[in-house]
């Protein structure tokens, strides 16, 4: 399939993102909404990029928050590209040295999970030369003062436990706008806190265009697409992550999932209720108990009533187990041909590598080196 693609309204600028790089917020939201209209009636134009770094296996929280929103995309009939962000770990030693092994375990959640390597582009970043090359001319359109201002490179920063920042780290926002463009993605499905990373990418763009698009543009200028992620908590009551070790992983089984709800943190009070500002831990558990069964938290809150702490987790529990019983059971078929799953990352990385090197010959010819 050829990477040139109509481009839809939705990636022209919008008030949302400025020239300085700040983003409304809220006229971010009402873009997005506007994109979910257009997707419902035409879902051609729209080409989408996504991904995860490979450091672990993805869990409940990336399970709601992302991953049943790319199969929804996928399903709508949106040609979606899903990167392994293998070049990312590189910065973690530990996570870097059972690379493989990571890579291999996101491919398994992605396959068990609903996306379809015959409708998705499955494709591993190191596997991708020309993708990579797009990150050397990117560079020169981005200064290091712009670099030094996004938030979300110094969150980064600051949770990562190295001692100095590496140059790939902090170029990060630059390589994923490599990620972006290169397949010319013109919506990317992020949570409000990744906007100032889309930011950099459609600067790159709206630049590239500027100086080297003499014969029109080579880039769109990809759009957000907010996704009303849930704020789902840890076991211990905080953000859930991998590096925490206070996940529910899709990976584990229904006594494993079992074992990590009963020591869920909870509260004092034995009446249960759905109030995620005084009652976070509890609230949390309880929407995770509606999003398996589709229904309102409130409602799963009124059910359990005085029953406590114990009948919110077996609560949660059953609902959970059920809702993920035939995704486990996806995932252990698929586990058992762990070369099935090389086979699809390499007919995923040979279609990247043909859209890709279009995409940098357009590149070449544009800024005249074209030798």
């Amino acid at each position: 399939m050829s990477n040139d693609i109509t481009t839809p309204t939705a990636t022209e600028p919008t008030d949302a993102h400025t020239a300085t790089g700040a983003v409304d917020a809220g006229t971010a939201q009402r873009r997005s909404a506007e994109i979910e209209e257009q997707l419902r009636r035409d879902p051609g134009p729209f080409r989408v990029l996504t991904g995860d770094r490979p450091t672990g296996k993805l869990h409940l929280g990336h399970y709601f928050g992302t991953l049943r929103n790319r199969v929804r995309l996928q399903n709508l009939g949106v040609d979606t590209f899903v990167v392994v962000a293998d070049y990312q770990v590189l910065t973690d030693r530990d996570l870097a040295d059972h690379l493989s092994e990571h890579v291999e375990d996101l491919v398994l959640d992605y396959l068990a999970t609903g996306i379809d390597p015959e409708r998705s582009t499955i494709f591993a970043h190191s596997a991708v030369p020309a993708l990579n090359q797009l990150l050397l001319p990117f560079l020169s359109l981005i200064s290091v003062a712009e670099l030094n201002r996004n938030p979300t490179v110094k969150d980064e920063i600051a949770h990562s436990r190295q001692s100095a920042v590496s140059g790939l780290m902090f170029t990060y926002p630059v390589h994923q706008a490599a990620d972006i463009l290169f397949c010319k993605a013109n919506l990317v499905p992020v949570g409000q806190d990744q906007l100032p990373h889309l930011e950099v990418t459609r600067t790159v763009a709206r630049r590239f265009n500027d100086r080297y698009g003499t014969d029109g543009p080579v880039f769109p200028t990809p759009d957000a697409l907010l996704s009303a992620a849930p704020l789902l908590l840890g076991t211990d009551g905080t953000k859930m992550s991998k590096s925490r070790g206070n996940s529910i992983a899709l990976a584990h089984t229904a006594d494993e999932t079992a074992r990590l709800i009963k020591g869920a943190k909870t509260d004092a009070e034995r009446r249960i209720t759905y109030d995620p500002a005084a009652r976070p831990e509890v609230s949390s558990l309880v929407l995770l108990a509606a999003l398996c069964q589709d229904r309102d938290p409130r409602d799963i809150a009124e059910e359990i009533g005085d029953g406590g702490g114990a009948v919110l987790k077996k609560t949660v529990t059953d609902a959970v187990n059920e809702h993920l019983a035939p995704l486990r059971a996806r995932r252990a078929e698929y586990a058992a041909d762990r070369a099935f799953l090389r086979k699809i990352l390499r007919a995923g990385n040979e279609r990247a590598n043909e859209v890709a090197e279009q995409t940098l010959s357009e590149v070449r010819r544009a800024m005249g080196t074209a030798y």
